[in-house]
């Protein structure tokens, strides 16, 4: 082959080589470009945070509001001493229904009977020297007439007689005081009902007056209870006078009592935002009792509607209470919001939000208001669980 076509050959050889080289170095450089710009969109499509939304539901024109209330007797009478002494006996123990007058104890006071015996001594006495300065202060004053005193003298034994006469009312006082005291050594129930505590024994030592909450016995008229319960301020105005409510309690399942709303403190705790509320319930077969726990339910069937919303939605920080909602244009909307009532699981908000609006059910960190959010879209057995869910049924509590 001749010199010229070597070269020629070698020339065409390094051409393609170098056009080959350009191909892959073009194609790789458009691979990383488009490499880099799907990372670029994929990054900026993670950067938007996907949230899922509810909507709040409310419980519908008919709803029954649940509180916790405490039981306590109509009357309930602690009974203390009112002389001190050593306890006699006792004659009823708890449980025990008593009546009226009915004797319920007996303190032996010494002491009280040695006063009372000097007293009435010291009222004879008196008695003696009143009915002597009565006999001399007349025949004195008849003296006076013939002359035979003067009137000074009269008047000094006139005085003497009034004296004698106060000293006497005096000593009289002094005894009945005494026989009042000694009549507390009986202790008596103050009208009928049960011995709900009985806290001392035959020998005890009993001093009057002493340590606040040391009662001998407390007595409780159970017939009819009273139930406190703090209702929030919000449903304060829809529970009138002489409205009903149910309750129940622990020791009792599956019974029901019927209670009348008798009376409201017409004012709230500022500590605790509710305002208590007094209701009363039959006891007659003596089902409940005293002191114990109830659940409440009322029924409310006007005024405003707390909406609901899950507990996990709520926000706080510096700028108060809030919760995160989704606009039309898929930005966040942020709304503050008062709460009605903590369920724990979820919260009925009183004011900041309507029915129409979704709620972001868990916001994530960061999220402030203008930003942009991608709506997470429940599958179809979600919206079948919600739509169960907020289909009306039957209220649990009655």
């Amino acid at each position: 082959m001749p010199p010229t076509d070597s070269h020629r050959g070698l020339r065409r050889t390094g051409v393609i080589v170098a056009v080959v080289a350009g191909v892959v170095v073009v194609s790789g450089i458009g691979l990383r470009a488009a490499d880099q710009h799907e990372l670029r969109e994929w990054t900026d499509e993670q950067a938007i945070p996907t949230v899922a939304v509810v909507t709040p539901t409310n419980e519908g024109d008919a709803a029954r509001l649940e509180l916790p209330g405490r039981l306590e007797a109509l009357s309930r009478a602690p009974l203390h001493a009112r002389v001190s002494g050593y306890l006699k006996n006792w004659t009823v123990d708890i449980g025990a229904p008593v009546k009226a007058g009915q004797l319920l104890a007996e303190i032996e006071a010494p002491d009280i009977e040695q006063q009372l015996l000097q007293a009435e001594a010291d009222l004879a006495s008196a008695e003696a020297n009143s009915a002597l300065a009565a006999s001399t202060a007349k025949r004195w004053q008849s003296m006076l007439g013939r002359d035979s005193v003067s009137k000074q003298e009269v008047e000094e034994k006139a005085g003497d007689l009034a004296a004698k006469e106060a000293l006497a009312k005096a000593e009289r006082a002094n005894v009945a005081r005494l026989r009042t005291m000694k009549g507390f050594t009986r202790i008596v129930a103050p009208f009928d009902g049960v011995v709900t505590a009985r806290n001392t024994d035959v020998g005890e030592l009993i001093s009057a007056g002493g340590a606040a909450g040391r009662e001998l016995f407390v007595i409780s008229d159970t017939r009819r209870l009273r139930v406190y319960v703090n209702v929030p301020q919000v449903y304060a105005s829809q529970l009138n006078t002489g409205g009903q409510a149910s309750i129940v309690v622990p020791d009792q399942p599956g019974k029901k009592y019927s209670a009348t709303v008798e009376s409201s403190a017409r004012a709230v705790n500022v500590a605790t935002g509710t305002t208590l509320v007094q209701l009363s319930v039959d006891n007659a077969a003596g089902e409940l009792l005293p002191g114990g726990y109830a659940s409440v339910s009322f029924e409310l069937s006007g005024g405003a509607r707390a909406l609901r919303v899950p507990a996990s939605a709520l926000i706080f920080d510096q700028a108060g209470l809030r919760v995160a909602t989704v606009g039309t244009d898929n930005r966040v909307v942020m709304k503050p919001i008062s709460i009605a009532r903590d369920h724990g699981a979820f919260i009925e908000v009183a004011s900041g939000i309507e029915a129409g609006d979704r709620v972001i059910a868990t916001p994530p960190d960061g999220l402030i208001a203008g930003s942009a959010v991608r709506v997470l879209e429940p599958t179809a057995k979600e919206a079948d669980a919600a739509t169960a869910k907020d289909k009306p049924r039957p209220n649990a509590a009655g």
